[in-house]
């Protein structure tokens, strides 16, 4: 059984509309609205233990969709089930079986130790003393936060703050997690720390992992699955490998160093998109000529120190569908 079901799920907002030739008497008692809607007939389901990237460009419907999940919004139509339960009739519940991370909204105390909220958690969830010593432990460890345990939120690092966010979305031993935005202004050190750290918990406890997110990296490292959503519609499901092979760029990347400096490659196909020093980047149709020829023709005609092809990442792809 599904742990996570929407089925034909809509979300309408109704937004305020403000015309300029009524007076502010008029607005006031009798407003008038405008809908937007926000999710259009999405249906997906999640099974335990999966960890899935529901990715999309601002705007695209990702949060509401998050919040609808967790309870804080009802859908307008279609049905959403988690543990086979409707999330907004039966909050306190789920809640029992569920963490969430807002991104930089943070859940810990601004003048507590970090260990003081840890044990006022346990209390508000009802985490037997043995077990909560066991994943407090290894929480700490994981994250590496043994050497601010004892200072106060407030003197915390973001990235500090962020790993004890996400120790305590992770205390109760959640059977479903949602991230929305979890790495969101952190250095590359404390990203790939909670990277290895969603890996390994997934893989340790089976917590399903549904992460929202614009770095790509996140997604690339971590979801196994991917979601990717606009203007409210499910646009793909499947597995990361699959997207880069549907999606996949017409053309690659052919990064060339000159030992001097050099006019530009004189080829048909060559199409120059860079110039930096000595190094040019040129893009180059898969269709006209292959990879090992198009290395072979600039070492062939031109002095060159290093010559290197870059195929479009998931970054690329998504960069081009958002623009399109």
């Amino acid at each position: 059984m599904p742990q996570i079901e929407l089925t034909n799920v809509v979300k309408d907002y109704k937004i305020r509309k403000r015309a300029e030739n009524r007076s502010r008497f008029m607005e006031f008692f009798n407003p008038q609205y405008t809908e937007k809607r926000a999710v259009d007939d999405i249906s997906f389901s999640i099974e335990p233990g999966e960890m899935v990237g529901y990715i999309g460009p601002n705007g695209a419907g990702k949060s509401t969709t998050i919040k609808m999940l967790t309870g804080i919004l009802t859908p307008t139509a279609g049905n959403v089930r988690v543990f086979g339960r409707d999330p907004c009739k039966n909050r306190t519940k789920n809640a029992l079986d569920m963490g969430v991370v807002f991104g930089q909204r943070s859940q810990l105390l601004w003048d507590l130790p970090v260990r003081d909220t840890f044990e006022l958690f346990k209390t508000m969830y009802k985490i037997e003393q043995k077990s909560y010593n066991i994943q407090r432990d290894r929480l700490i460890h994981m994250l590496d936060m043994e050497d601010f345990l004892s200072q106060a939120v407030r003197q915390l690092s973001l990235g500090q703050r962020m790993r004890a966010n996400l120790a305590l979305c992770f205390l109760h031993q959640p059977k479903v997690v949602y991230l929305d935005e979890p790495t969101i202004g952190l250095d590359v050190l404390v990203k790939d720390r909670i990277r290895v750290f969603l890996k390994e918990i997934n893989r340790e406890q089976g917590t399903t992992i549904m992460l929202t997110t614009h770095d790509t990296g996140d997604i690339e490292q971590v979801a196994e699955r991917l979601l990717l959503i606009d203007h409210g519609k499910l646009l793909y499901d499947g597995t990361q490998q699959g997207f880069r092979e549907r999606y996949r760029d017409t053309e690659f990347t052919l990064d060339v160093v000159f030992a001097n400096p050099t006019t530009p490659v004189s080829h048909k196909l060559f199409r120059l998109s860079k110039t930096e020093g000595n190094q040019h980047s040129y893009r180059i149709s898969y269709d006209g000529i292959t990879a090992g020829e198009a290395i072979t023709f600039v070492a062939s005609n031109y002095p060159v120190v290093d010559v290197r092809v870059r195929e479009s990442g998931l970054e690329d792809i998504l960069m081009r569908m958002y623009d399109e």
